[in-house]
């Protein structure tokens, strides 16, 4: 979906509330109803095999890549709360930024040149001229009738060229009100950099900070933009996914193999654990002892400890496997990083904790010490190792400096075996603290609906804005995911639970 310039205004942003959509009634019985009577008959493939290829051209090519890219973008800004679109930033000894620099470090030196013969010429000024005329008129209203006859008036490229071919051209008049008017449009962020635009005296890097500021001003218009049709976005996204997935469906008839056997893990392990905790396990261990809501709930709990090397992933969250990852990855070093914290703690007690900075202090040295260290080409004994000896010194410093006993050599040596095995997912204490972050993903996705959320267990603590920060990213990706592919899911789980 195009980005409509005309829709907001970084200075007059209007909120809206998003709108859930409701997919039960005729839609959700329609999708259910394919999915029974998705098995193509004989005649059907029998027609399908004997139908000749039919060439495909470039342009339809060129659409269906674009219909892709058009759907990943979607998916994107909806399931990623604090999706924006940053400046492209160029690696250093990259081609493209060589060949970028010279092409503009030539086009200034041009201008430069213009400026400073006799008289000046200002050929390559009036261009820049027009683009910053287009650039601010883009970031107009409807109603910004005044401002757009200002803008008009004074950038009128004619009379500029007449101007200047009369040797009546003022930039620096040009210029202020070009800065003042970037200032009336500009996203309150931006009032700083505006401002420093005054101080420049000089006409080329003046003219360069204008067009850095004005790109600036293109991507806060981008992003709210973005933030504005986000809710809009939502049911059209919903539609076309579940279009795209049922066409891709009715042509695969083991389409959702993969997705069949996880829903089917999930109610087995449910089942196990139900009958684990009842006292008559023949007469309690039924499928109908659980919900369809805590056999989805707790599949997509499975997908945060997922071997995604040796275990095909369900076919409906293929397009977010590597979020799932991601998150994954990021639970495993806040298990480590409270595990190490919780044995600080128990060790050092709770005096250190109450210092100002020394939890913050604690978790980079962890953060840091611990990053690539599942790598293959790093060593993880020598890295805990490593850590241990920091974790105590850094301790032991902070002990001395505030008055309190540092560690004996006997204590030393059992804080650092204790910091050397906290890292095995076998440790008692790990997988404590693992228990309970899964246990509050679990809480959260649950409550995701309800006014009330769960609070943080217990030993989480420092790191409860990291772990509430994933459980909003996790809770958003699974209910926009049940929102898009509830029909399949729904009809798997009658089967598996014989409801």
């Amino acid at each position: 979906m195009p980005l409509d310039r005309d829709q907001a205004c970084p200075k007059d942003e209007a909120s809206g509330e998003s709108k859930q959509s409701d997919h039960s009634g005729p839609m959700q019985e329609s999708h259910q109803k394919r999915i029974r009577q998705s098995t193509p008959s004989p005649h059907r493939e029998i027609a399908v095999q004997q139908s000749p290829p039919r060439l495909v051209t470039e342009r339809e090519l060129m659409e269906a890549a674009k219909g892709v890219t058009n759907m990943a973008l979607a998916h994107e800004i909806i399931v990623s709360e604090g999706f924006q679109i940053k400046p492209v930033e160029l690696p250093d000894d990259s081609l493209q930024k060589r060949v970028r620099d010279i092409l503009h470090k030539a086009f200034w030196d041009c201008l430069e040149a213009q400026f400073k013969e006799e008289p000046p010429v200002y050929d390559h000024a009036i261009i820049l001229l027009g683009e910053i005329k287009e650039s601010l008129l883009s970031f107009l209203l409807p109603g910004h009738n005044r401002l757009r006859n200002q803008i008009n008036e004074v950038l009128d490229l004619e009379l500029i060229k007449q101007e200047a071919e009369n040797g009546a051209l003022n930039i620096p008049r040009l210029a202020e009100f070009t800065i003042g008017m970037m200032g009336t449009l500009c996203a309150p962020a931006r009032d700083e950099e505006v401002r420093k635009l005054k101080d420049i005296k000089d006409a080329i890097p003046l003219f360069r900070a204008i067009f850095s500021v004005l790109d600036l001003m293109k991507l806060d218009m981008a992003n709210f933009a973005i933030s504005s049709i986000r809710p809009h976005l939502m049911q059209q996204s919903v539609d076309y996914e579940q279009k795209k997935f049922q066409e891709f469906f009715e042509k695969n008839t083991n389409s959702l193999e993969f997705v069949s056997q996880w829903l089917q893990e999930a109610a087995d392990d449910l089942m196990a654990l139900h009958a684990v905790e009842t006292t008559n396990i023949a007469a309690e261990a039924t499928t109908g002892s659980i919900s369809p809501v805590s056999v989805l709930n707790h599949a997509y709990m499975k997908l945060l400890a997922w071997n995604h090397l040796q275990k095909p992933f369900p076919e409906t969250l293929l397009v977010d496997q590597s979020r799932f990852q991601e998150m994954q990855q990021e639970l495993v070093q806040l298990t480590r990083q409270a595990t190490l914290l919780l044995i600080i703690h128990n060790s050092a007690g709770p005096a250190l904790f109450g210092l100002p900075g020394f939890i913050e202090r604690m978790k980079s040295i962890i953060r840091v010490l611990l990053e690539g260290v599942d790598a293959p080409s790093i060593n993880t004994k020598e890295a805990v190792a490593t850590l241990s000896e920091k974790i105590c010194t850094e301790v032991n410093s902070t002990l001395t400096q505030h008055g309190f006993p540092p560690f004996s050599s006997d204590n030393l040596e059992s804080f650092k075996g204790q910091i050397q095995t906290a890292l095995s997912p076998s440790n008692q204490i790990y997988k404590i603290i693992e228990s309970r972050i899964q246990n509050f993903l679990l809480s959260y996705l649950s409550a995701s609906n309800q006014k009330s959320l769960p609070l943080t267990p217990g030993g989480l603590g420092p790191i409860q804005q990291e772990i509430e920060k994933i459980a909003v990213k996790f809770a958003r990706l699974v209910n926009y995911n049940k929102t898009v592919f509830s029909p399949y899911y729904d009809s798997l789980l009658s089967k598996i639970l014989k409801i």
